[in-house]
């Protein structure tokens, strides 16, 4: 019985972690992109604040609305 529930456990929490893993990798890909952006100030100054978002909400655990967040920056980016 306990196996059973530990078992279950780990299956409801693996995506959790899939997606906090996704996170930091997305935060390193648009930190690389940026230098060489050809971006106007505004779509810069966009793509600045959706990676704060994005680490922000990473750090307080919701990674989904992390991952919308650098999804939008690195699709501004061409990434």
């Amino acid at each position: 019985m306990i196996a059973r529930i530990s078992i279950a456990l780990m299956l409801a929490l693996a995506p959790m972690t899939a997606f906090a893993n996704q996170c930091p990798k997305m935060m390193a890909a648009i930190d690389a992109a940026l230098p060489t952006a050809s971006l106007s100030e505004a779509d810069m100054a966009k793509v600045k604040e959706l990676r704060q978002k994005g680490e922000q909400l990473h750090q307080a655990g919701d990674h989904a609305g992390s991952q919308a967040a650098l999804g939008e920056a690195k699709k501004m980016l061409g990434i």
